[in-house]
């Protein structure tokens, strides 16, 4: 019996230069620098947690039990659409190989031949035709490419992404072309979320919670935040 040699087959997230980490079989990506965004899944998760521990057994009993379920399935899409962002790809263009770099720059040093010595020779842009308006494309040095339009280099996970936004360190990962939209709904969704707690907090102060055995009732209860304020601002001054 002769010996077969299986070779593995060397994935592309394996040789990519960039700063990136990678898990699960190059299916989850992010930058390196992630202490931003444990952060973040900290007071995302530690903030829904008190609400469903101290507020929602308060509210689901005098309110309507609705109120957690919605909140519930609200923090899902948020934490889906947050892991979706952070983990995926942001659209990080190829690097140049290295026979497609030495033909580029032989092509520039041919363009560049008439450059006087000593003479700064001028940046490197190619003009391309799309939809017949003239496009001029960067040349990144770092990736050796002619960058697309809107394209840039992220400094931080040095690659540069199609459709660039910005790196943000709150999602641990660049946003561009195949990530923003999940962005977009996580920053909409969490906005949606931190109201959605924070105006049932101020119904759970406001209308209170007194279920004590005597049934006192609650002295500041005048049915208006604003009344409760000048009861307790304006009232008469209690004897010491």
């Amino acid at each position: 019996m002769s010996a077969v040699m299986i070779t593995r087959k060397v994935r592309k997230w394996e040789k990519l230069p960039g700063k990136n980490t990678f898990c699960c079989d190059g299916r989850v990506m992010m930058a390196r620098q992630k202490g931003v965004f444990y952060l973040t899944l900290f007071l995302i998760v530690g903030t829904c947690s008190l609400f469903f521990a101290f507020e929602c057994p308060y509210l689901a009993v005098h309110l309507s039990p609705a109120i957690p379920v919605f909140a519930a399935l609200l923090f899902l899409f948020v934490m889906a659409m947050l892991l979706r962002t952070s983990f995926s790809d942001p659209g990080v263009l190829p690097r140049a190989l290295p026979e497609e770099a030495s033909f580029i720059e032989m092509e520039i040093e041919a363009a560049n031949v008439n450059v006087p010595a000593g003479q700064r020779p001028p940046p490197r842009i190619r003009n391309v035709q799309i939809n017949n308006q003239i496009v001029k494309l960067k040349y990144c040095y770092t990736c050796k490419i002619f960058r697309p339009p809107r394209a840039s280099h992220c400094s931080i996970c040095d690659n540069c992404v199609d459709r660039f936004d910005h790196h943000c360190p709150w999602v641990g990962n660049c946003v561009g072309k195949r990530n923003y939209r999940y962005f977009y709904l996580f920053t909409m969704s969490l906005s949606m979320l931190t109201i959605y707690i924070f105006t049932f907090d101020i119904v759970h102060v406001i209308k209170g919670s007194w279920s004590g055995k005597n049934r006192v009732q609650n002295p500041y209860s005048h049915k208006n935040i604003f009344k409760n304020c000048c009861e307790v601002l304006c009232g008469p001054a209690y004897p010491r």
